[in-house]
């Protein structure tokens, strides 16, 4: 009897720690969004393209690698953290964008200081032990709008670690965001914003 309890919890211990649901927080330190704001217009040649920071996130990740659909997903990015990179950007411009970004014209930081992705669905497939290629349907509230978008995301895990790494494009005219311009509108913002985004999150439980 004694030995028959040994090997099952030999066994239990021995299957993969995420083979039930488990909560991973996001490490905010070890994640980062970031956002290439391209131009256009007859003018384009004589603007400046921006990389876009999105340092501060938090938020939670309900995982159940057996049965995909009851996987949630919810991140919140504190927009009054967001910052210009200053690779790219002529001497002391950087500040400049920065402000007009999280000014009223652009996020409005002052009445919408969060942007919040809240999932609705996932789906997905196994590509290894530890890896999964996964399709997070949710929604995507940024200044004080509320779309529907479909993340494609590569999950690895290692241990307590979650990590996914993914790519997608938001327009800003479907959230309310009027591109901006400059030299008398020869030289205008590209409405659709690439994101290059990794989410870390270790195990809570």
């Amino acid at each position: 009897m004694i030995a028959r309890l040994a090997l099952a919890l030999t066994f239990l211990s021995l299957q993969p720690a995420w083979a039930a649901s488990r909560i991973y927080s996001i490490d905010s330190k070890a994640s980062s969004v970031q956002a290439h704001v391209g131009k256009t217009g007859i003018g384009s040649f004589a603007g400046h393209e921006h990389q876009i920071l999105a340092p501060a996130l938090q938020g939670d990740v309900n995982a159940d690698f057996d049965d995909l659909p009851k996987s949630t997903v919810e991140l919140l990015v504190n927009a009054r953290a967001m910052t210009v990179s200053e690779e790219g950007e002529p001497k002391g411009d950087a500040p400049k964008v920065q402000q007009a970004m999280r000014g009223p014209n652009v996020l409005n930081v002052a009445r919408f200081p969060l942007i919040r992705f809240r999932s609705r669905e996932v789906s997905g497939k196994k590509l290894s032990d530890t890896s999964y290629e996964l399709r997070v349907q949710g929604d995507l509230s940024l200044h004080g709008m509320v779309k529907p978008i479909v993340v494609p995301l590569k999950v690895d895990l290692q241990g307590d670690t979650l990590t996914a790494d993914g790519k997608l494009t938001v327009k800003q005219s479907e959230f309310g965001i009027k591109p901006t311009t400059a030299a008398g509108g020869l030289v205008q913002v590209e409405d659709e914003v690439p994101l290059t985004f990794r989410i870390v999150a270790r195990a809570s439980r």
